[in-house]
């Protein structure tokens, strides 16, 4: 018989080998909806603006500077000298978007914050990375509100950018975790310029729009028509009857901030804070389903 005590079995939630192997999969699944849910209720956040949009835009300081590079000699690269002028010069002509994303973000937190509310309303959120996402949280930090970064972790170019309220920055194993959290909390969504994970993210949203699988009134601005035009021809799916003609008002084309605020004001305003009816003023037929 052997008399030599055990050593005390680890605490299962403590056991590394078991919470990040295949059988623990489940509880990191759950800390992925938990631990947000927790830091947004602690942050009184009850709804948000998604911005969605490329992670490789440059701001146009940071593009310009590069293209003044390249014409003096400095951008070490082994393409020719062509392919990185044009490079560069598409990225200055792209760099407008940056721009527009962070005048965005400022005018709708400046309109947000001055909602009368117990908790904070239409908080830019974005995926918390560089390009777009930076540009949302920029702006919406220069208007001093809060601002939230649904980061994901990948092995190029995503990284939190320095513009997220702090107690709102995440960073997620699961892409499916971290697009519930753009969904769940979203009263409206801004789509800029971007490229497979825009488009991924873009449709996923259209698609629960389309079949009605969201609870609420979601506003989805699509920016930038020039871009758009090029990137993507819906008009062709409703010829070729793969969408009806009606799903093409489930969102609206842009091309200034101004114009994006508006229509997002409007509809922000129509949607999620008109005063809801009384019963005895609802229609006949509204009555007869309560």
């Amino acid at each position: 018989m052997n008399d030599e005590l055990l050593k005390p079995a680890p605490l299962a939630y403590l056991n590394d080998t078991f919470v990040n192997g295949p059988d623990g999969r489940l509880l990191r699944i759950l800390s992925e909806y938990q631990e947000p849910l927790t830091r947004f209720r602690r942050e009184q956040i009850q709804d948000t603006v998604v911005f969605f949009g490329s992670a490789r835009l440059q701001s146009p300081e940071s593009a310009t500077a590069k293209l003044h590079e390249v014409h003096s000699g400095l951008a070490g690269t082994e393409a020719s000298q062509d392919v990185v002028e044009k490079q560069a010069r598409a990225a200055v002509e792209m760099s407008r978007y940056y721009a527009d994303a962070r005048e965005l973000a400022k005018k709708l937190t400046e309109w947000s914050t001055k909602i009368p509310a117990r908790r904070h309303r239409f908080v830019v959120t974005t995926g918390g990375g560089p390009g777009i996402m930076e540009a949302a949280n920029r702006g919406a930090r220069d208007a001093n509100g809060k601002t939230i970064g649904l980061n994901i972790r990948l092995p190029m170019e995503q990284f939190p950018n320095p513009y997220i309220t702090p107690a709102l920055n995440f960073e997620f194993h699961y892409f499916f975790m971290r697009k519930f959290w753009f969904a769940y909390l979203a009263k409206a969504l801004v789509v800029f310029p971007g490229g497979f994970g825009t488009l991924d993210e873009l449709f996923e949203i259209l698609t629960l729009a389309q079949t009605e699988k969201l609870a609420k009134k979601m506003v989805v601005v699509i920016y930038g028509k020039e871009y758009w035009s090029r990137a993507l021809n819906l008009q062709a799916m409703v010829d070729s009857g793969t969408i009806s003609a009606q799903d093409l008002n489930l969102f609206q084309v842009v091309d200034s901030p101004e114009e994006a605020f508006e229509f997002l004001r409007d509809g922000l305003t129509k949607h999620h804070l008109a005063p809801k009816p009384k019963a005895d003023q609802l229609p006949e037929i509204a009555k007869t389903r309560l």
